[in-house]
């Protein structure tokens, strides 16, 4: 077999882009398989399932189609968790760029009461080949040179970026 088959169109919702629809169809692909799934419909594709998606939306104008819901603003964490990491660097980098010094963070971890927190952070800091910025080390370094959460978020970019 190597013709697409369109079943059933089951859905149709709006994109954030004018004439592009998110559409969950029934259909066969080329090798035979049928399944549903969804369809990413652009004007101008030619291949694959799109035109009989295009030729069956124009056939059905009265089909509801979902207006487009943008995604959910990321929660402050949600937004760190997908920031990409830094290489050491970078980070270091970004500091100096920020007005602080390698010395700073230094003198802030060894400020810290001794323990493991404190072992801890001094290995990160100075045998880690990069850095996350959910790291619990980030705030805490952070926090003790005066940096607020946003401050770092602001940082983290730019230092991205050297």
């Amino acid at each position: 077999m190597s013709e697409f088959i369109l079943h059933n169109v089951l859905s149709v919702a709006a994109t954030d882009t004018v004439g592009i629809y998110e559409v969950m169809v029934d259909a066969t692909d080329a090798s035979g398989s049928r399944d549903v799934s969804a369809y990413l419909s652009r004007p101008e594709g030619v291949f694959g399932l799109n035109p009989k998606i295009r030729d069956w939306l124009a056939e059905n104008p009265d089909f509801p189609i979902a207006p487009y819901v943008p995604p959910p603003v990321p929660t402050p964490e949600e937004a760190r968790a997908a920031m990409p990491p830094l290489t050491a660097r970078q980070f270091r980098l970004g500091l100096v760029r920020a007005g602080l010094t390698p010395a700073q963070v230094t003198a802030a971890i060894e400020a810290m009461p001794d323990g493991t927190e404190k072992e801890t952070a001094l290995i990160e800091w100075g045998y880690a080949s990069s850095f996350e910025r959910t790291h619990p080390l980030i705030p805490l370094v952070g926090g003790v040179l005066g940096l607020s959460d946003e401050q770092i978020d602001a940082l983290w970019p730019q230092a991205l970026s050297l």
